[in-house]
């Protein structure tokens, strides 16, 4: 299969991904490469960072050009070339040349989709201005560049706090743009959890972003006179505003696929085996417009990221030069910079299970980047869920300063390896005191984890603490000091930690006591002092201090 004609429709993820790794497989394939833009292989996460100004050179965002990749792959790149039909019968596409608007036809043995994914752009009224754009590749970022330029707007406001949207609202508050970032649901980055977003909530609004949850915007106005715009917001109020980012998310390129006759799944992607074959065994398909195996639940879902579609396109290439490679999931492993914090997260979240009417509990680390007496430490939030009856992880959220990246790349492996919580307390993780600790925050997540599978620890979370009865006894075990500089929760009493063993007869034995700290540690320690000595007792997982953002 070595001489094989293979087409592939669309570049920068997977297009290219496969196309190179198809030439690797063989010198004697003939590849050809159409894409409808001027840029063959670009780095579309870099765009916001651009913008920004972090990334300087523009030029450093073109990671081929199609002189580039014909010289190093012998790959026939055809930019500006738009495949308008497919011919499933014939085996040929339709191709339009957006040079000159001319059309001719082309063949193939092997077809292979990568059309990727477009933004959504709601057709409210007035949307359609010369204010108002998108950010999905190189010429939307000169477009917003050039605005900016020409126009020097003063505020900027962007719809949607997904991982687009807060990157450009990062990009322009770095600009010296004052921002609004609008989100119509309660909180920013869907893939992790409202508690979790809070902590990102806070640091948006303490660096001066105007965030606005559970707010959409219902029309624009272009007002020429003053070139700017006049935004109708879904809460009944207006604002005014010089430049309007559309961030709200992305839906899969698939006229092509639908046209062709090729299945489309529930979720609006083009439907793939593991083999990434589409329902016509000569066509392939890989990257956001594709439907994938999710690998907690072997469900069909949509992760519109670049590392699958990299992978996919590999394993594409592989497949149709006669080798048998699979696609063995994708468990949407994610990560966004927010001002000074990191966002992360792999597996289900906790709405997804919900959603998906799975078992699970979870537990909240508060622990430290590295080791807590060298210098610069900083505070990792750690969120894990897991199977309550085998262990198995299912999930992961983080958020820091330092060290992210770190613990979810390890988790996104358990997860992968399918590993439970018992085994994730046996990791042996890289310890010195400039980049970690002894017990890792991953480490103290499974303590607490197999704890509860094991009955050591009976826990109580945030959201179930209003639900307090006569029945219950809430008490805080930090020193009076934290109590007046941090705050406490309603309702507790404060019997500090040190002074426990000394005081257990001030606490009653016919009820339940709710035992908390700041983060969860010494709250453990009291709930065990609590149990030994025949109470009733329940710990507050993620502490005070969980509990305080869930609640702002």
């Amino acid at each position: 299969m070595g001489s094989e004609k293979i087409v592939i429709i669309g570049g920068v993820a997977g297009g290219a991904s496969a196309a190179a790794r198809a030439r690797r497989l063989s010198e004697v394939a003939k590849i050809v490469l159409f894409e409808r833009g001027p840029y063959i292989s670009f780095a579309n996460c870099g765009l916001p960072y651009h913008i920004a100004g972090d990334i300087e050179d523009r030029d450093s965002l073109l990671l081929q050009t199609p002189e580039s990749f014909h010289s190093r792959f012998n790959v026939d790149v055809r930019v500006n070339s738009e495949v308008v039909f497919i011919n499933r019968h014939k085996k040929t596409v339709s191709v339009l040349n957006r040079f000159d608007g001319s059309e001719y036809i082309e063949s193939y043995d092997r077809l292979l989709l990568s059309p990727g994914a477009a933004p959504v752009i709601l057709p409210l009224p007035g949307i359609n201005n010369p204010l108002t754009f998108s950010l999905r590749n190189i010429p939307d970022m000169d477009n917003i560049l050039q605005s900016i330029e020409m126009n020097k707007p003063e505020h900027a406001t962007v719809v949607g706090g997904g991982f687009i949207g807060l990157e450009m609202a990062e990009a322009f508050h770095h600009r010296g743009i004052k921002t609004t970032l609008l989100e119509l649901s309660d909180q920013v980055m869907a893939p992790v959890d409202p508690e979790m977003a809070a902590f990102l909530h806070q640091e948006i609004t303490s660096q001066g972003v105007d965030l606005k949850l559970g707010v959409g915007l219902n029309s624009v106005d272009y007002r020429s006179a003053g070139n700017d715009l006049l935004l109708n917001l879904g809460d009944g109020s207006t604002m005014e505003t010089e430049l309007l980012i559309m961030a709200i998310g992305v839906r899969p390129e698939i006229s092509l696929a639908r046209e062709a006759g090729l299945d489309i799944g529930k979720l609006g992607g083009i439907v793939t085996n593991d083999l990434m074959q589409t329902s016509d065994p000569s066509i392939y398909a890989v990257g956001d417009a594709v439907e994938v195996s999710d690998l907690i639940t072997g469900e069909p879902t949509l992760i519109p990221l670049a590392g699958p579609a990299n992978r996919q396109g590999r394993i594409a290439a592989d497949n149709m030069l006669g080798r048998v490679e699979s696609y063995q999931g994708t468990q949407g492993t994610s990560i966004c910079r927010v001002f000074d914090l990191t966002v992360a997260a792999t597996g289900k979240s906790e709405k997804a299970l919900k959603r998906d009417g799975l078992s699970f509990e979870k537990v909240y680390v508060h622990g430290a980047s590295h080791a807590s007496y060298y210098p610069g430490a900083e505070t990792v939030s750690l969120k894990l869920l897991f199977d309550p009856s085998s262990g198995k992880i299912l999930g992961a959220q983080a958020l820091g300063k330092e060290g992210i990246d770190k613990r979810i790349d390890v988790l996104s492996v358990a997860i992968r390896a399918g590993m439970t919580v018992e085994q994730l307390q046996h990791l042996e993780l890289t310890y010195a005191p400039p980049f970690g600790n002894a017990k890792d925050v991953i480490n103290q997540a499974a303590f607490v984890a197999t704890n509860i599978l094991k009955g050591d620890l009976k826990s109580i979370h945030f959201n179930e603490i209003t639900n307090l009865t006569e029945d219950r006894v809430l008490l805080d075990v930090r020193g009076p000091d934290e109590l007046s500089e941090c705050g406490f929760i309603p309702g507790a009493i404060n019997i500090p930690l040190c002074q426990l063993r000394d005081r257990i007869h001030e606490l009653p034995r016919d009820k339940e006591i709710v035992v908390y700290c700041l983060v969860g540690l010494r709250g453990y320690v009291a709930h065990r002092q609590l149990i030994n000595q025949g109470f009733n007792s329940r710990n507050l997982l993620g502490g005070y201090k969980t509990w305080l953002l869930a609640n702002q």
